[in-house]
């Protein structure tokens, strides 16, 4: 969330911010409403002190005077009523608006409608050629019986999935490998809930305008996409001590996302399933914008450097204004090289956000000269499962349908080569 005075004082960069990310919202309504709101706010305080001043008066009045002092009261009380009843649904209008109004992309962030306007960055590796007919990984996985996407779909539903012997042990060599590699870099890992109330997801800008890809419970909780989102929820209305900066959580959670939006109807096997599990980097630090964009490059080059690790071939892009959500300052996506689509696939996206989910979370600290202030936040996708077995399964595949084990997992798998030649 912005800060309202910002939002008055740069009315028009706003504007320009919301068109760049192709949001949608009524800033010159927002301001009109805020007046409104203002106004409404002041008239009350004015009745509420008048209040306070007859009711000392009728203390000293008799007879008569008291009579036309308590029936004054009377009239006061209902246009404080009145007031607030209206303040109410000022208010309410109100705060809808500043949920809407998008973060500001930084002046970097490329121009663009969609994912297709992302803007390569960065090269890594050669992209894998083989001197045999490569396959699929639901196929090889199928073969294999690390995967059983028919039952899956029996048991769960469209884009159910089993995950079966060699491919739960490599599932948990990721894990393994994520834990100590990204553990190696400062951040305290942590396991955090998956059902999460709302004011967490609004407080992360996942609410109101992303509830369609959200499942909802009984009881009006849902169920989370990433774990950044529980994660963030963990200062919640707290204040952190300075000397803490900067805070940095390996957050591990399972997932569940609808994927309800026409983007994954082209999407296969294990791209994009409604359940899976993720490692999430979750960054808090002082509000400073050089600082933000510091840890930001970080984030991201931590999950390149396990990609390395890995040695799979992928590329980084910054998204464009169309492609950022409604918090994100900046993005990175990190995609790897999928054989068997002949593209790149995104693996990661890490992102910052300047004070605009702190804010709406109310996590604060104090600094220097005793100023509270609100901290800046940041996440980045460490790595997924089983999005990452795709990549791994169709690059690392050989010509007898096995598949070697890249050599940063084989400790964790406890062989080198998947399959009846291992």
């Amino acid at each position: 969330m912005l800060d309202i005075h910002f939002i008055r004082e740069n009315a028009d960069l706003v504007k320009v911010g919301a068109a760049k990310k192709r949001i949608e919202v009524d800033i010159d309504r927002l301001l009109a409403i805020d007046e409104e709101r203002k106004r409404l706010r002041q008239e009350l305080d004015a009745k509420k002190a008048e209040q306070n001043r007859r009711s000392n008066e009728i203390q000293r009045a008799q007879g008569a005077e008291r009579d036309t002092v308590l029936e004054e009261m009377k009239h006061l009380k209902e246009g404080m009523i009145e007031g607030e009843e209206k303040l109410k649904e000022v208010m309410a209008e109100w705060q809808q608006l500043m949920l809407s109004v998008p973060n500001i992309p930084d002046m970097s962030v490329p121009e663009g409608e969609s994912d297709a306007d992302n803007l390569e960055v960065k090269v890594w590796g050669e992209k894998t050629r083989f001197d045999f007919e490569p396959k699929g990984h639901v196929e090889l996985m199928t073969a294999l019986g690390m995967l059983d996407l028919e039952r899956g779909t029996k048991v769960a539903g469209f884009r159910g999935y089993f995950l079966k012997g060699d491919g739960v042990l490599l599932t948990n060599a990721v894990w393994q490998l994520a834990l100590k590699h990204f553990g190696g870099k400062g951040f305290s890992p942590m396991i955090v809930p998956s059902l999460v109330r709302r004011e967490p997801f609004l407080g992360t800008g996942y609410l109101p305008q992303g509830e369609e890809d959200l499942y909802k419970t009984q009881d009006g909780d849902f169920l989370a996409g990433t774990a950044e989102v529980a994660t963030m929820g963990y200062h919640m209305n707290e204040t952190v001590e300075k000397s803490a900066f900067p805070v940095r959580f390996l957050s591990f959670s399972p997932c569940f996302r609808r994927e309800a939006g026409a983007h994954s109807k082209d999407v296969k096997g294990l791209i994009r399933v409604h359940e899976f599990f993720k490692w999430e980097q979750v960054v808090l630090c002082e509000a400073n914008h050089e600082e933000s964009v510091r840890q930001h490059e970080a984030l991201n080059r931590n999950t390149e450097e396990f990609i390395e690790l890995l040695n799979i071939p992928y590329h980084t892009v910054a998204n464009c204004g169309g492609d950022l959500g409604l918090g994100q300052v900046k993005k990175y996506d990190v995609e790897l090289w999928v054989p068997g689509e002949q593209t790149y696939r995104e693996i990661s996206s890490a992102s910052y956000f300047h004070d605009f989910q702190t804010r709406r979370l109310n996590i604060r600290y104090r600094d220097e000269d005793g100023t509270l202030k609100f901290a800046h936040s940041l996440n980045s996708t460490a790595i997924p499962t089983p999005r990452i077995l795709v990549s791994i399964i169709e690059n690392y595949q050989q010509a007898d349908g096995t598949i070697k084990v890249p050599e940063a997992l084989v400790p964790y798998v406890g062989k080198s080569v998947i399959g009846i030649a291992a």
